[in-house]
């Protein structure tokens, strides 16, 4: 097992040993005391924005993630939708030379980042996403969402850089997980004061930007078309008529 699923695991096996001793005549715990899960929605809406860092044994920030986090659950041919609440959910992981890992832990959840540095580059390798919502209904069972991206180069970005995306991200973890990030800036090793270096931007964001302009620029050329070719009718119409 990598260290990249060991959170999952740990979680799942916890999660086994609530239910197990919940499962006695008596309750193990008060409702009241029971830990919170997450609630899944049947509409979606826009996830909150955080900044969440990591910083390393030098106190310096060594991760930086700016992002809107939302998990969307499959479920007999229906959607529903889980936004993580930055009140709520907690960073930690650690920061290498290579490798760094950015964890986001929630109550009856997890989202984990997997950064790797090679050679000028870095990217995110592996996402991993773990989400036990409470129960849809009255009667449904429990149940428990898991998912990964491996062995990717997502938000590649030169070192020193950040990678960053105002239009929506979608991953797919599983066929009934996945993972919505809006808006997203990313960036891990060589933060030389703890902000975020210069935006790399995401091909979503430059295709918006561009197509308006490339469009204007057409309709520009097809109206200076349009334009001369007026010109010169009326002036070979204007030649003719002098002929005669």
């Amino acid at each position: 097992m990598t260290r990249t699923r060991r959170p999952i695991a740990l979680l799942l096996m916890l999660s086994s040993l609530h239910w197990l001793a919940s499962s006695d005549g008596d309750p193990a715990v008060n409702s009241r005391d029971a830990p919170k899960r997450p609630v899944l929605q049947p509409k979606e809406t826009a996830p909150p924005q955080f900044t969440y860092t990591l910083k390393n044994l030098k106190g310096q920030v060594c991760v930086r993630a700016s992002l809107g986090g939302e998990y969307v659950v499959r479920e007999n041919k229906k959607k529903y939708y889980f936004n993580l609440d930055p009140s709520s959910t907690q960073a930690s992981g650690y920061c290498r030379n290579q490798k760094s890992v950015l964890s986001l832990s929630f109550p009856g959840g997890n989202l984990e980042f997997t950064f790797i540095k090679e050679g000028d580059v870095s990217y995110v390798k592996t996402i991993t996403g773990l989400l036990i919502p409470a129960p849809t209904c009255k009667n449904c069972q429990n149940k428990t969402y898991i998912g990964i991206v491996d062995h990717e180069k997502l938000f590649l970005a030169k070192n020193g850089l950040s990678f960053q995306c105002k239009s929506e991200t979608t991953l797919i973890l599983s066929n009934n997980l996945r993972l919505k990030l809006v808006p997203l800036q990313i960036q891990a090793f060589d933060l030389a004061t703890g902000a975020f270096g210069k935006e790399v931007e995401c091909w979503a964001d430059y295709n918006k930007r561009m197509i308006p302009i490339v469009l204007g620029a057409v309709a520009a050329a097809v109206c200076l078309i349009a334009v001369l070719t007026y010109v010169l009718v009326r002036e070979r119409r204007g030649r003719g008529y002098e002929q005669l």
